[in-house]
């Protein structure tokens, strides 16, 4: 069960998740072996998945961003779920309620290398249909929110 100092550690390391447990102790004001064993457990429980960089692909040349919106044949969910998440590209990958199965979100350099994977899409024996939609403008993403302290 997490708790309010649970909370305030998960928030303290959104804020810099290369905080030391010694910075986040400095920044809650608890104590930094406790700090210790609570970030210990946040990760052995799953609730904080892992530390790592936070990367802008735009400035690293990948300028596309595309969303698709595919229908698959019922029995094939899982395998074309687990395709789209073992290409590098997919940034993210979701089974969906609605009009169609997954939607998936992927990063480009260009458009010629989002259309080779939207054909690639296409002749998909499992996949019925596809939408893609070009991102013109990114306005947030992948970004994260605190958690609530009072635990309500």
């Amino acid at each position: 069960m997490v708790d309010d100092i649970d909370r305030q550690v998960v928030n303290a390391l959104l804020r810099d998740g290369r905080a030391s447990a010694r910075d986040v102790a400095a920044e809650t004001g608890v104590a930094a072996t406790t700090v210790s064993r609570r970030m210990d457990q946040l990760v052995e429980t799953g609730v904080i998945e892992e530390y790592t960089a936070r990367v802008d692909y735009g400035a690293l040349g990948y300028d596309v961003t595309a969303v698709f919106q595919l229908s698959v044949d019922g029995s094939g969910l899982k395998a074309v779920t687990e395709r789209l998440r073992d290409l590098d590209n997919m940034v993210a990958v979701y089974e969906v309620t609605g009009s169609h199965d997954i939607v998936a979100v992927g990063k480009f350099r260009d458009t010629e290398e989002m259309n080779a994977h939207i054909k690639e899409l296409l002749t998909d024996p499992e996949i019925r249909s596809a939408s893609t939609s070009v991102v013109l403008n990114t306005v947030r993403e992948h970004e994260q929110f605190p958690v609530d302290d009072t635990g309500e």
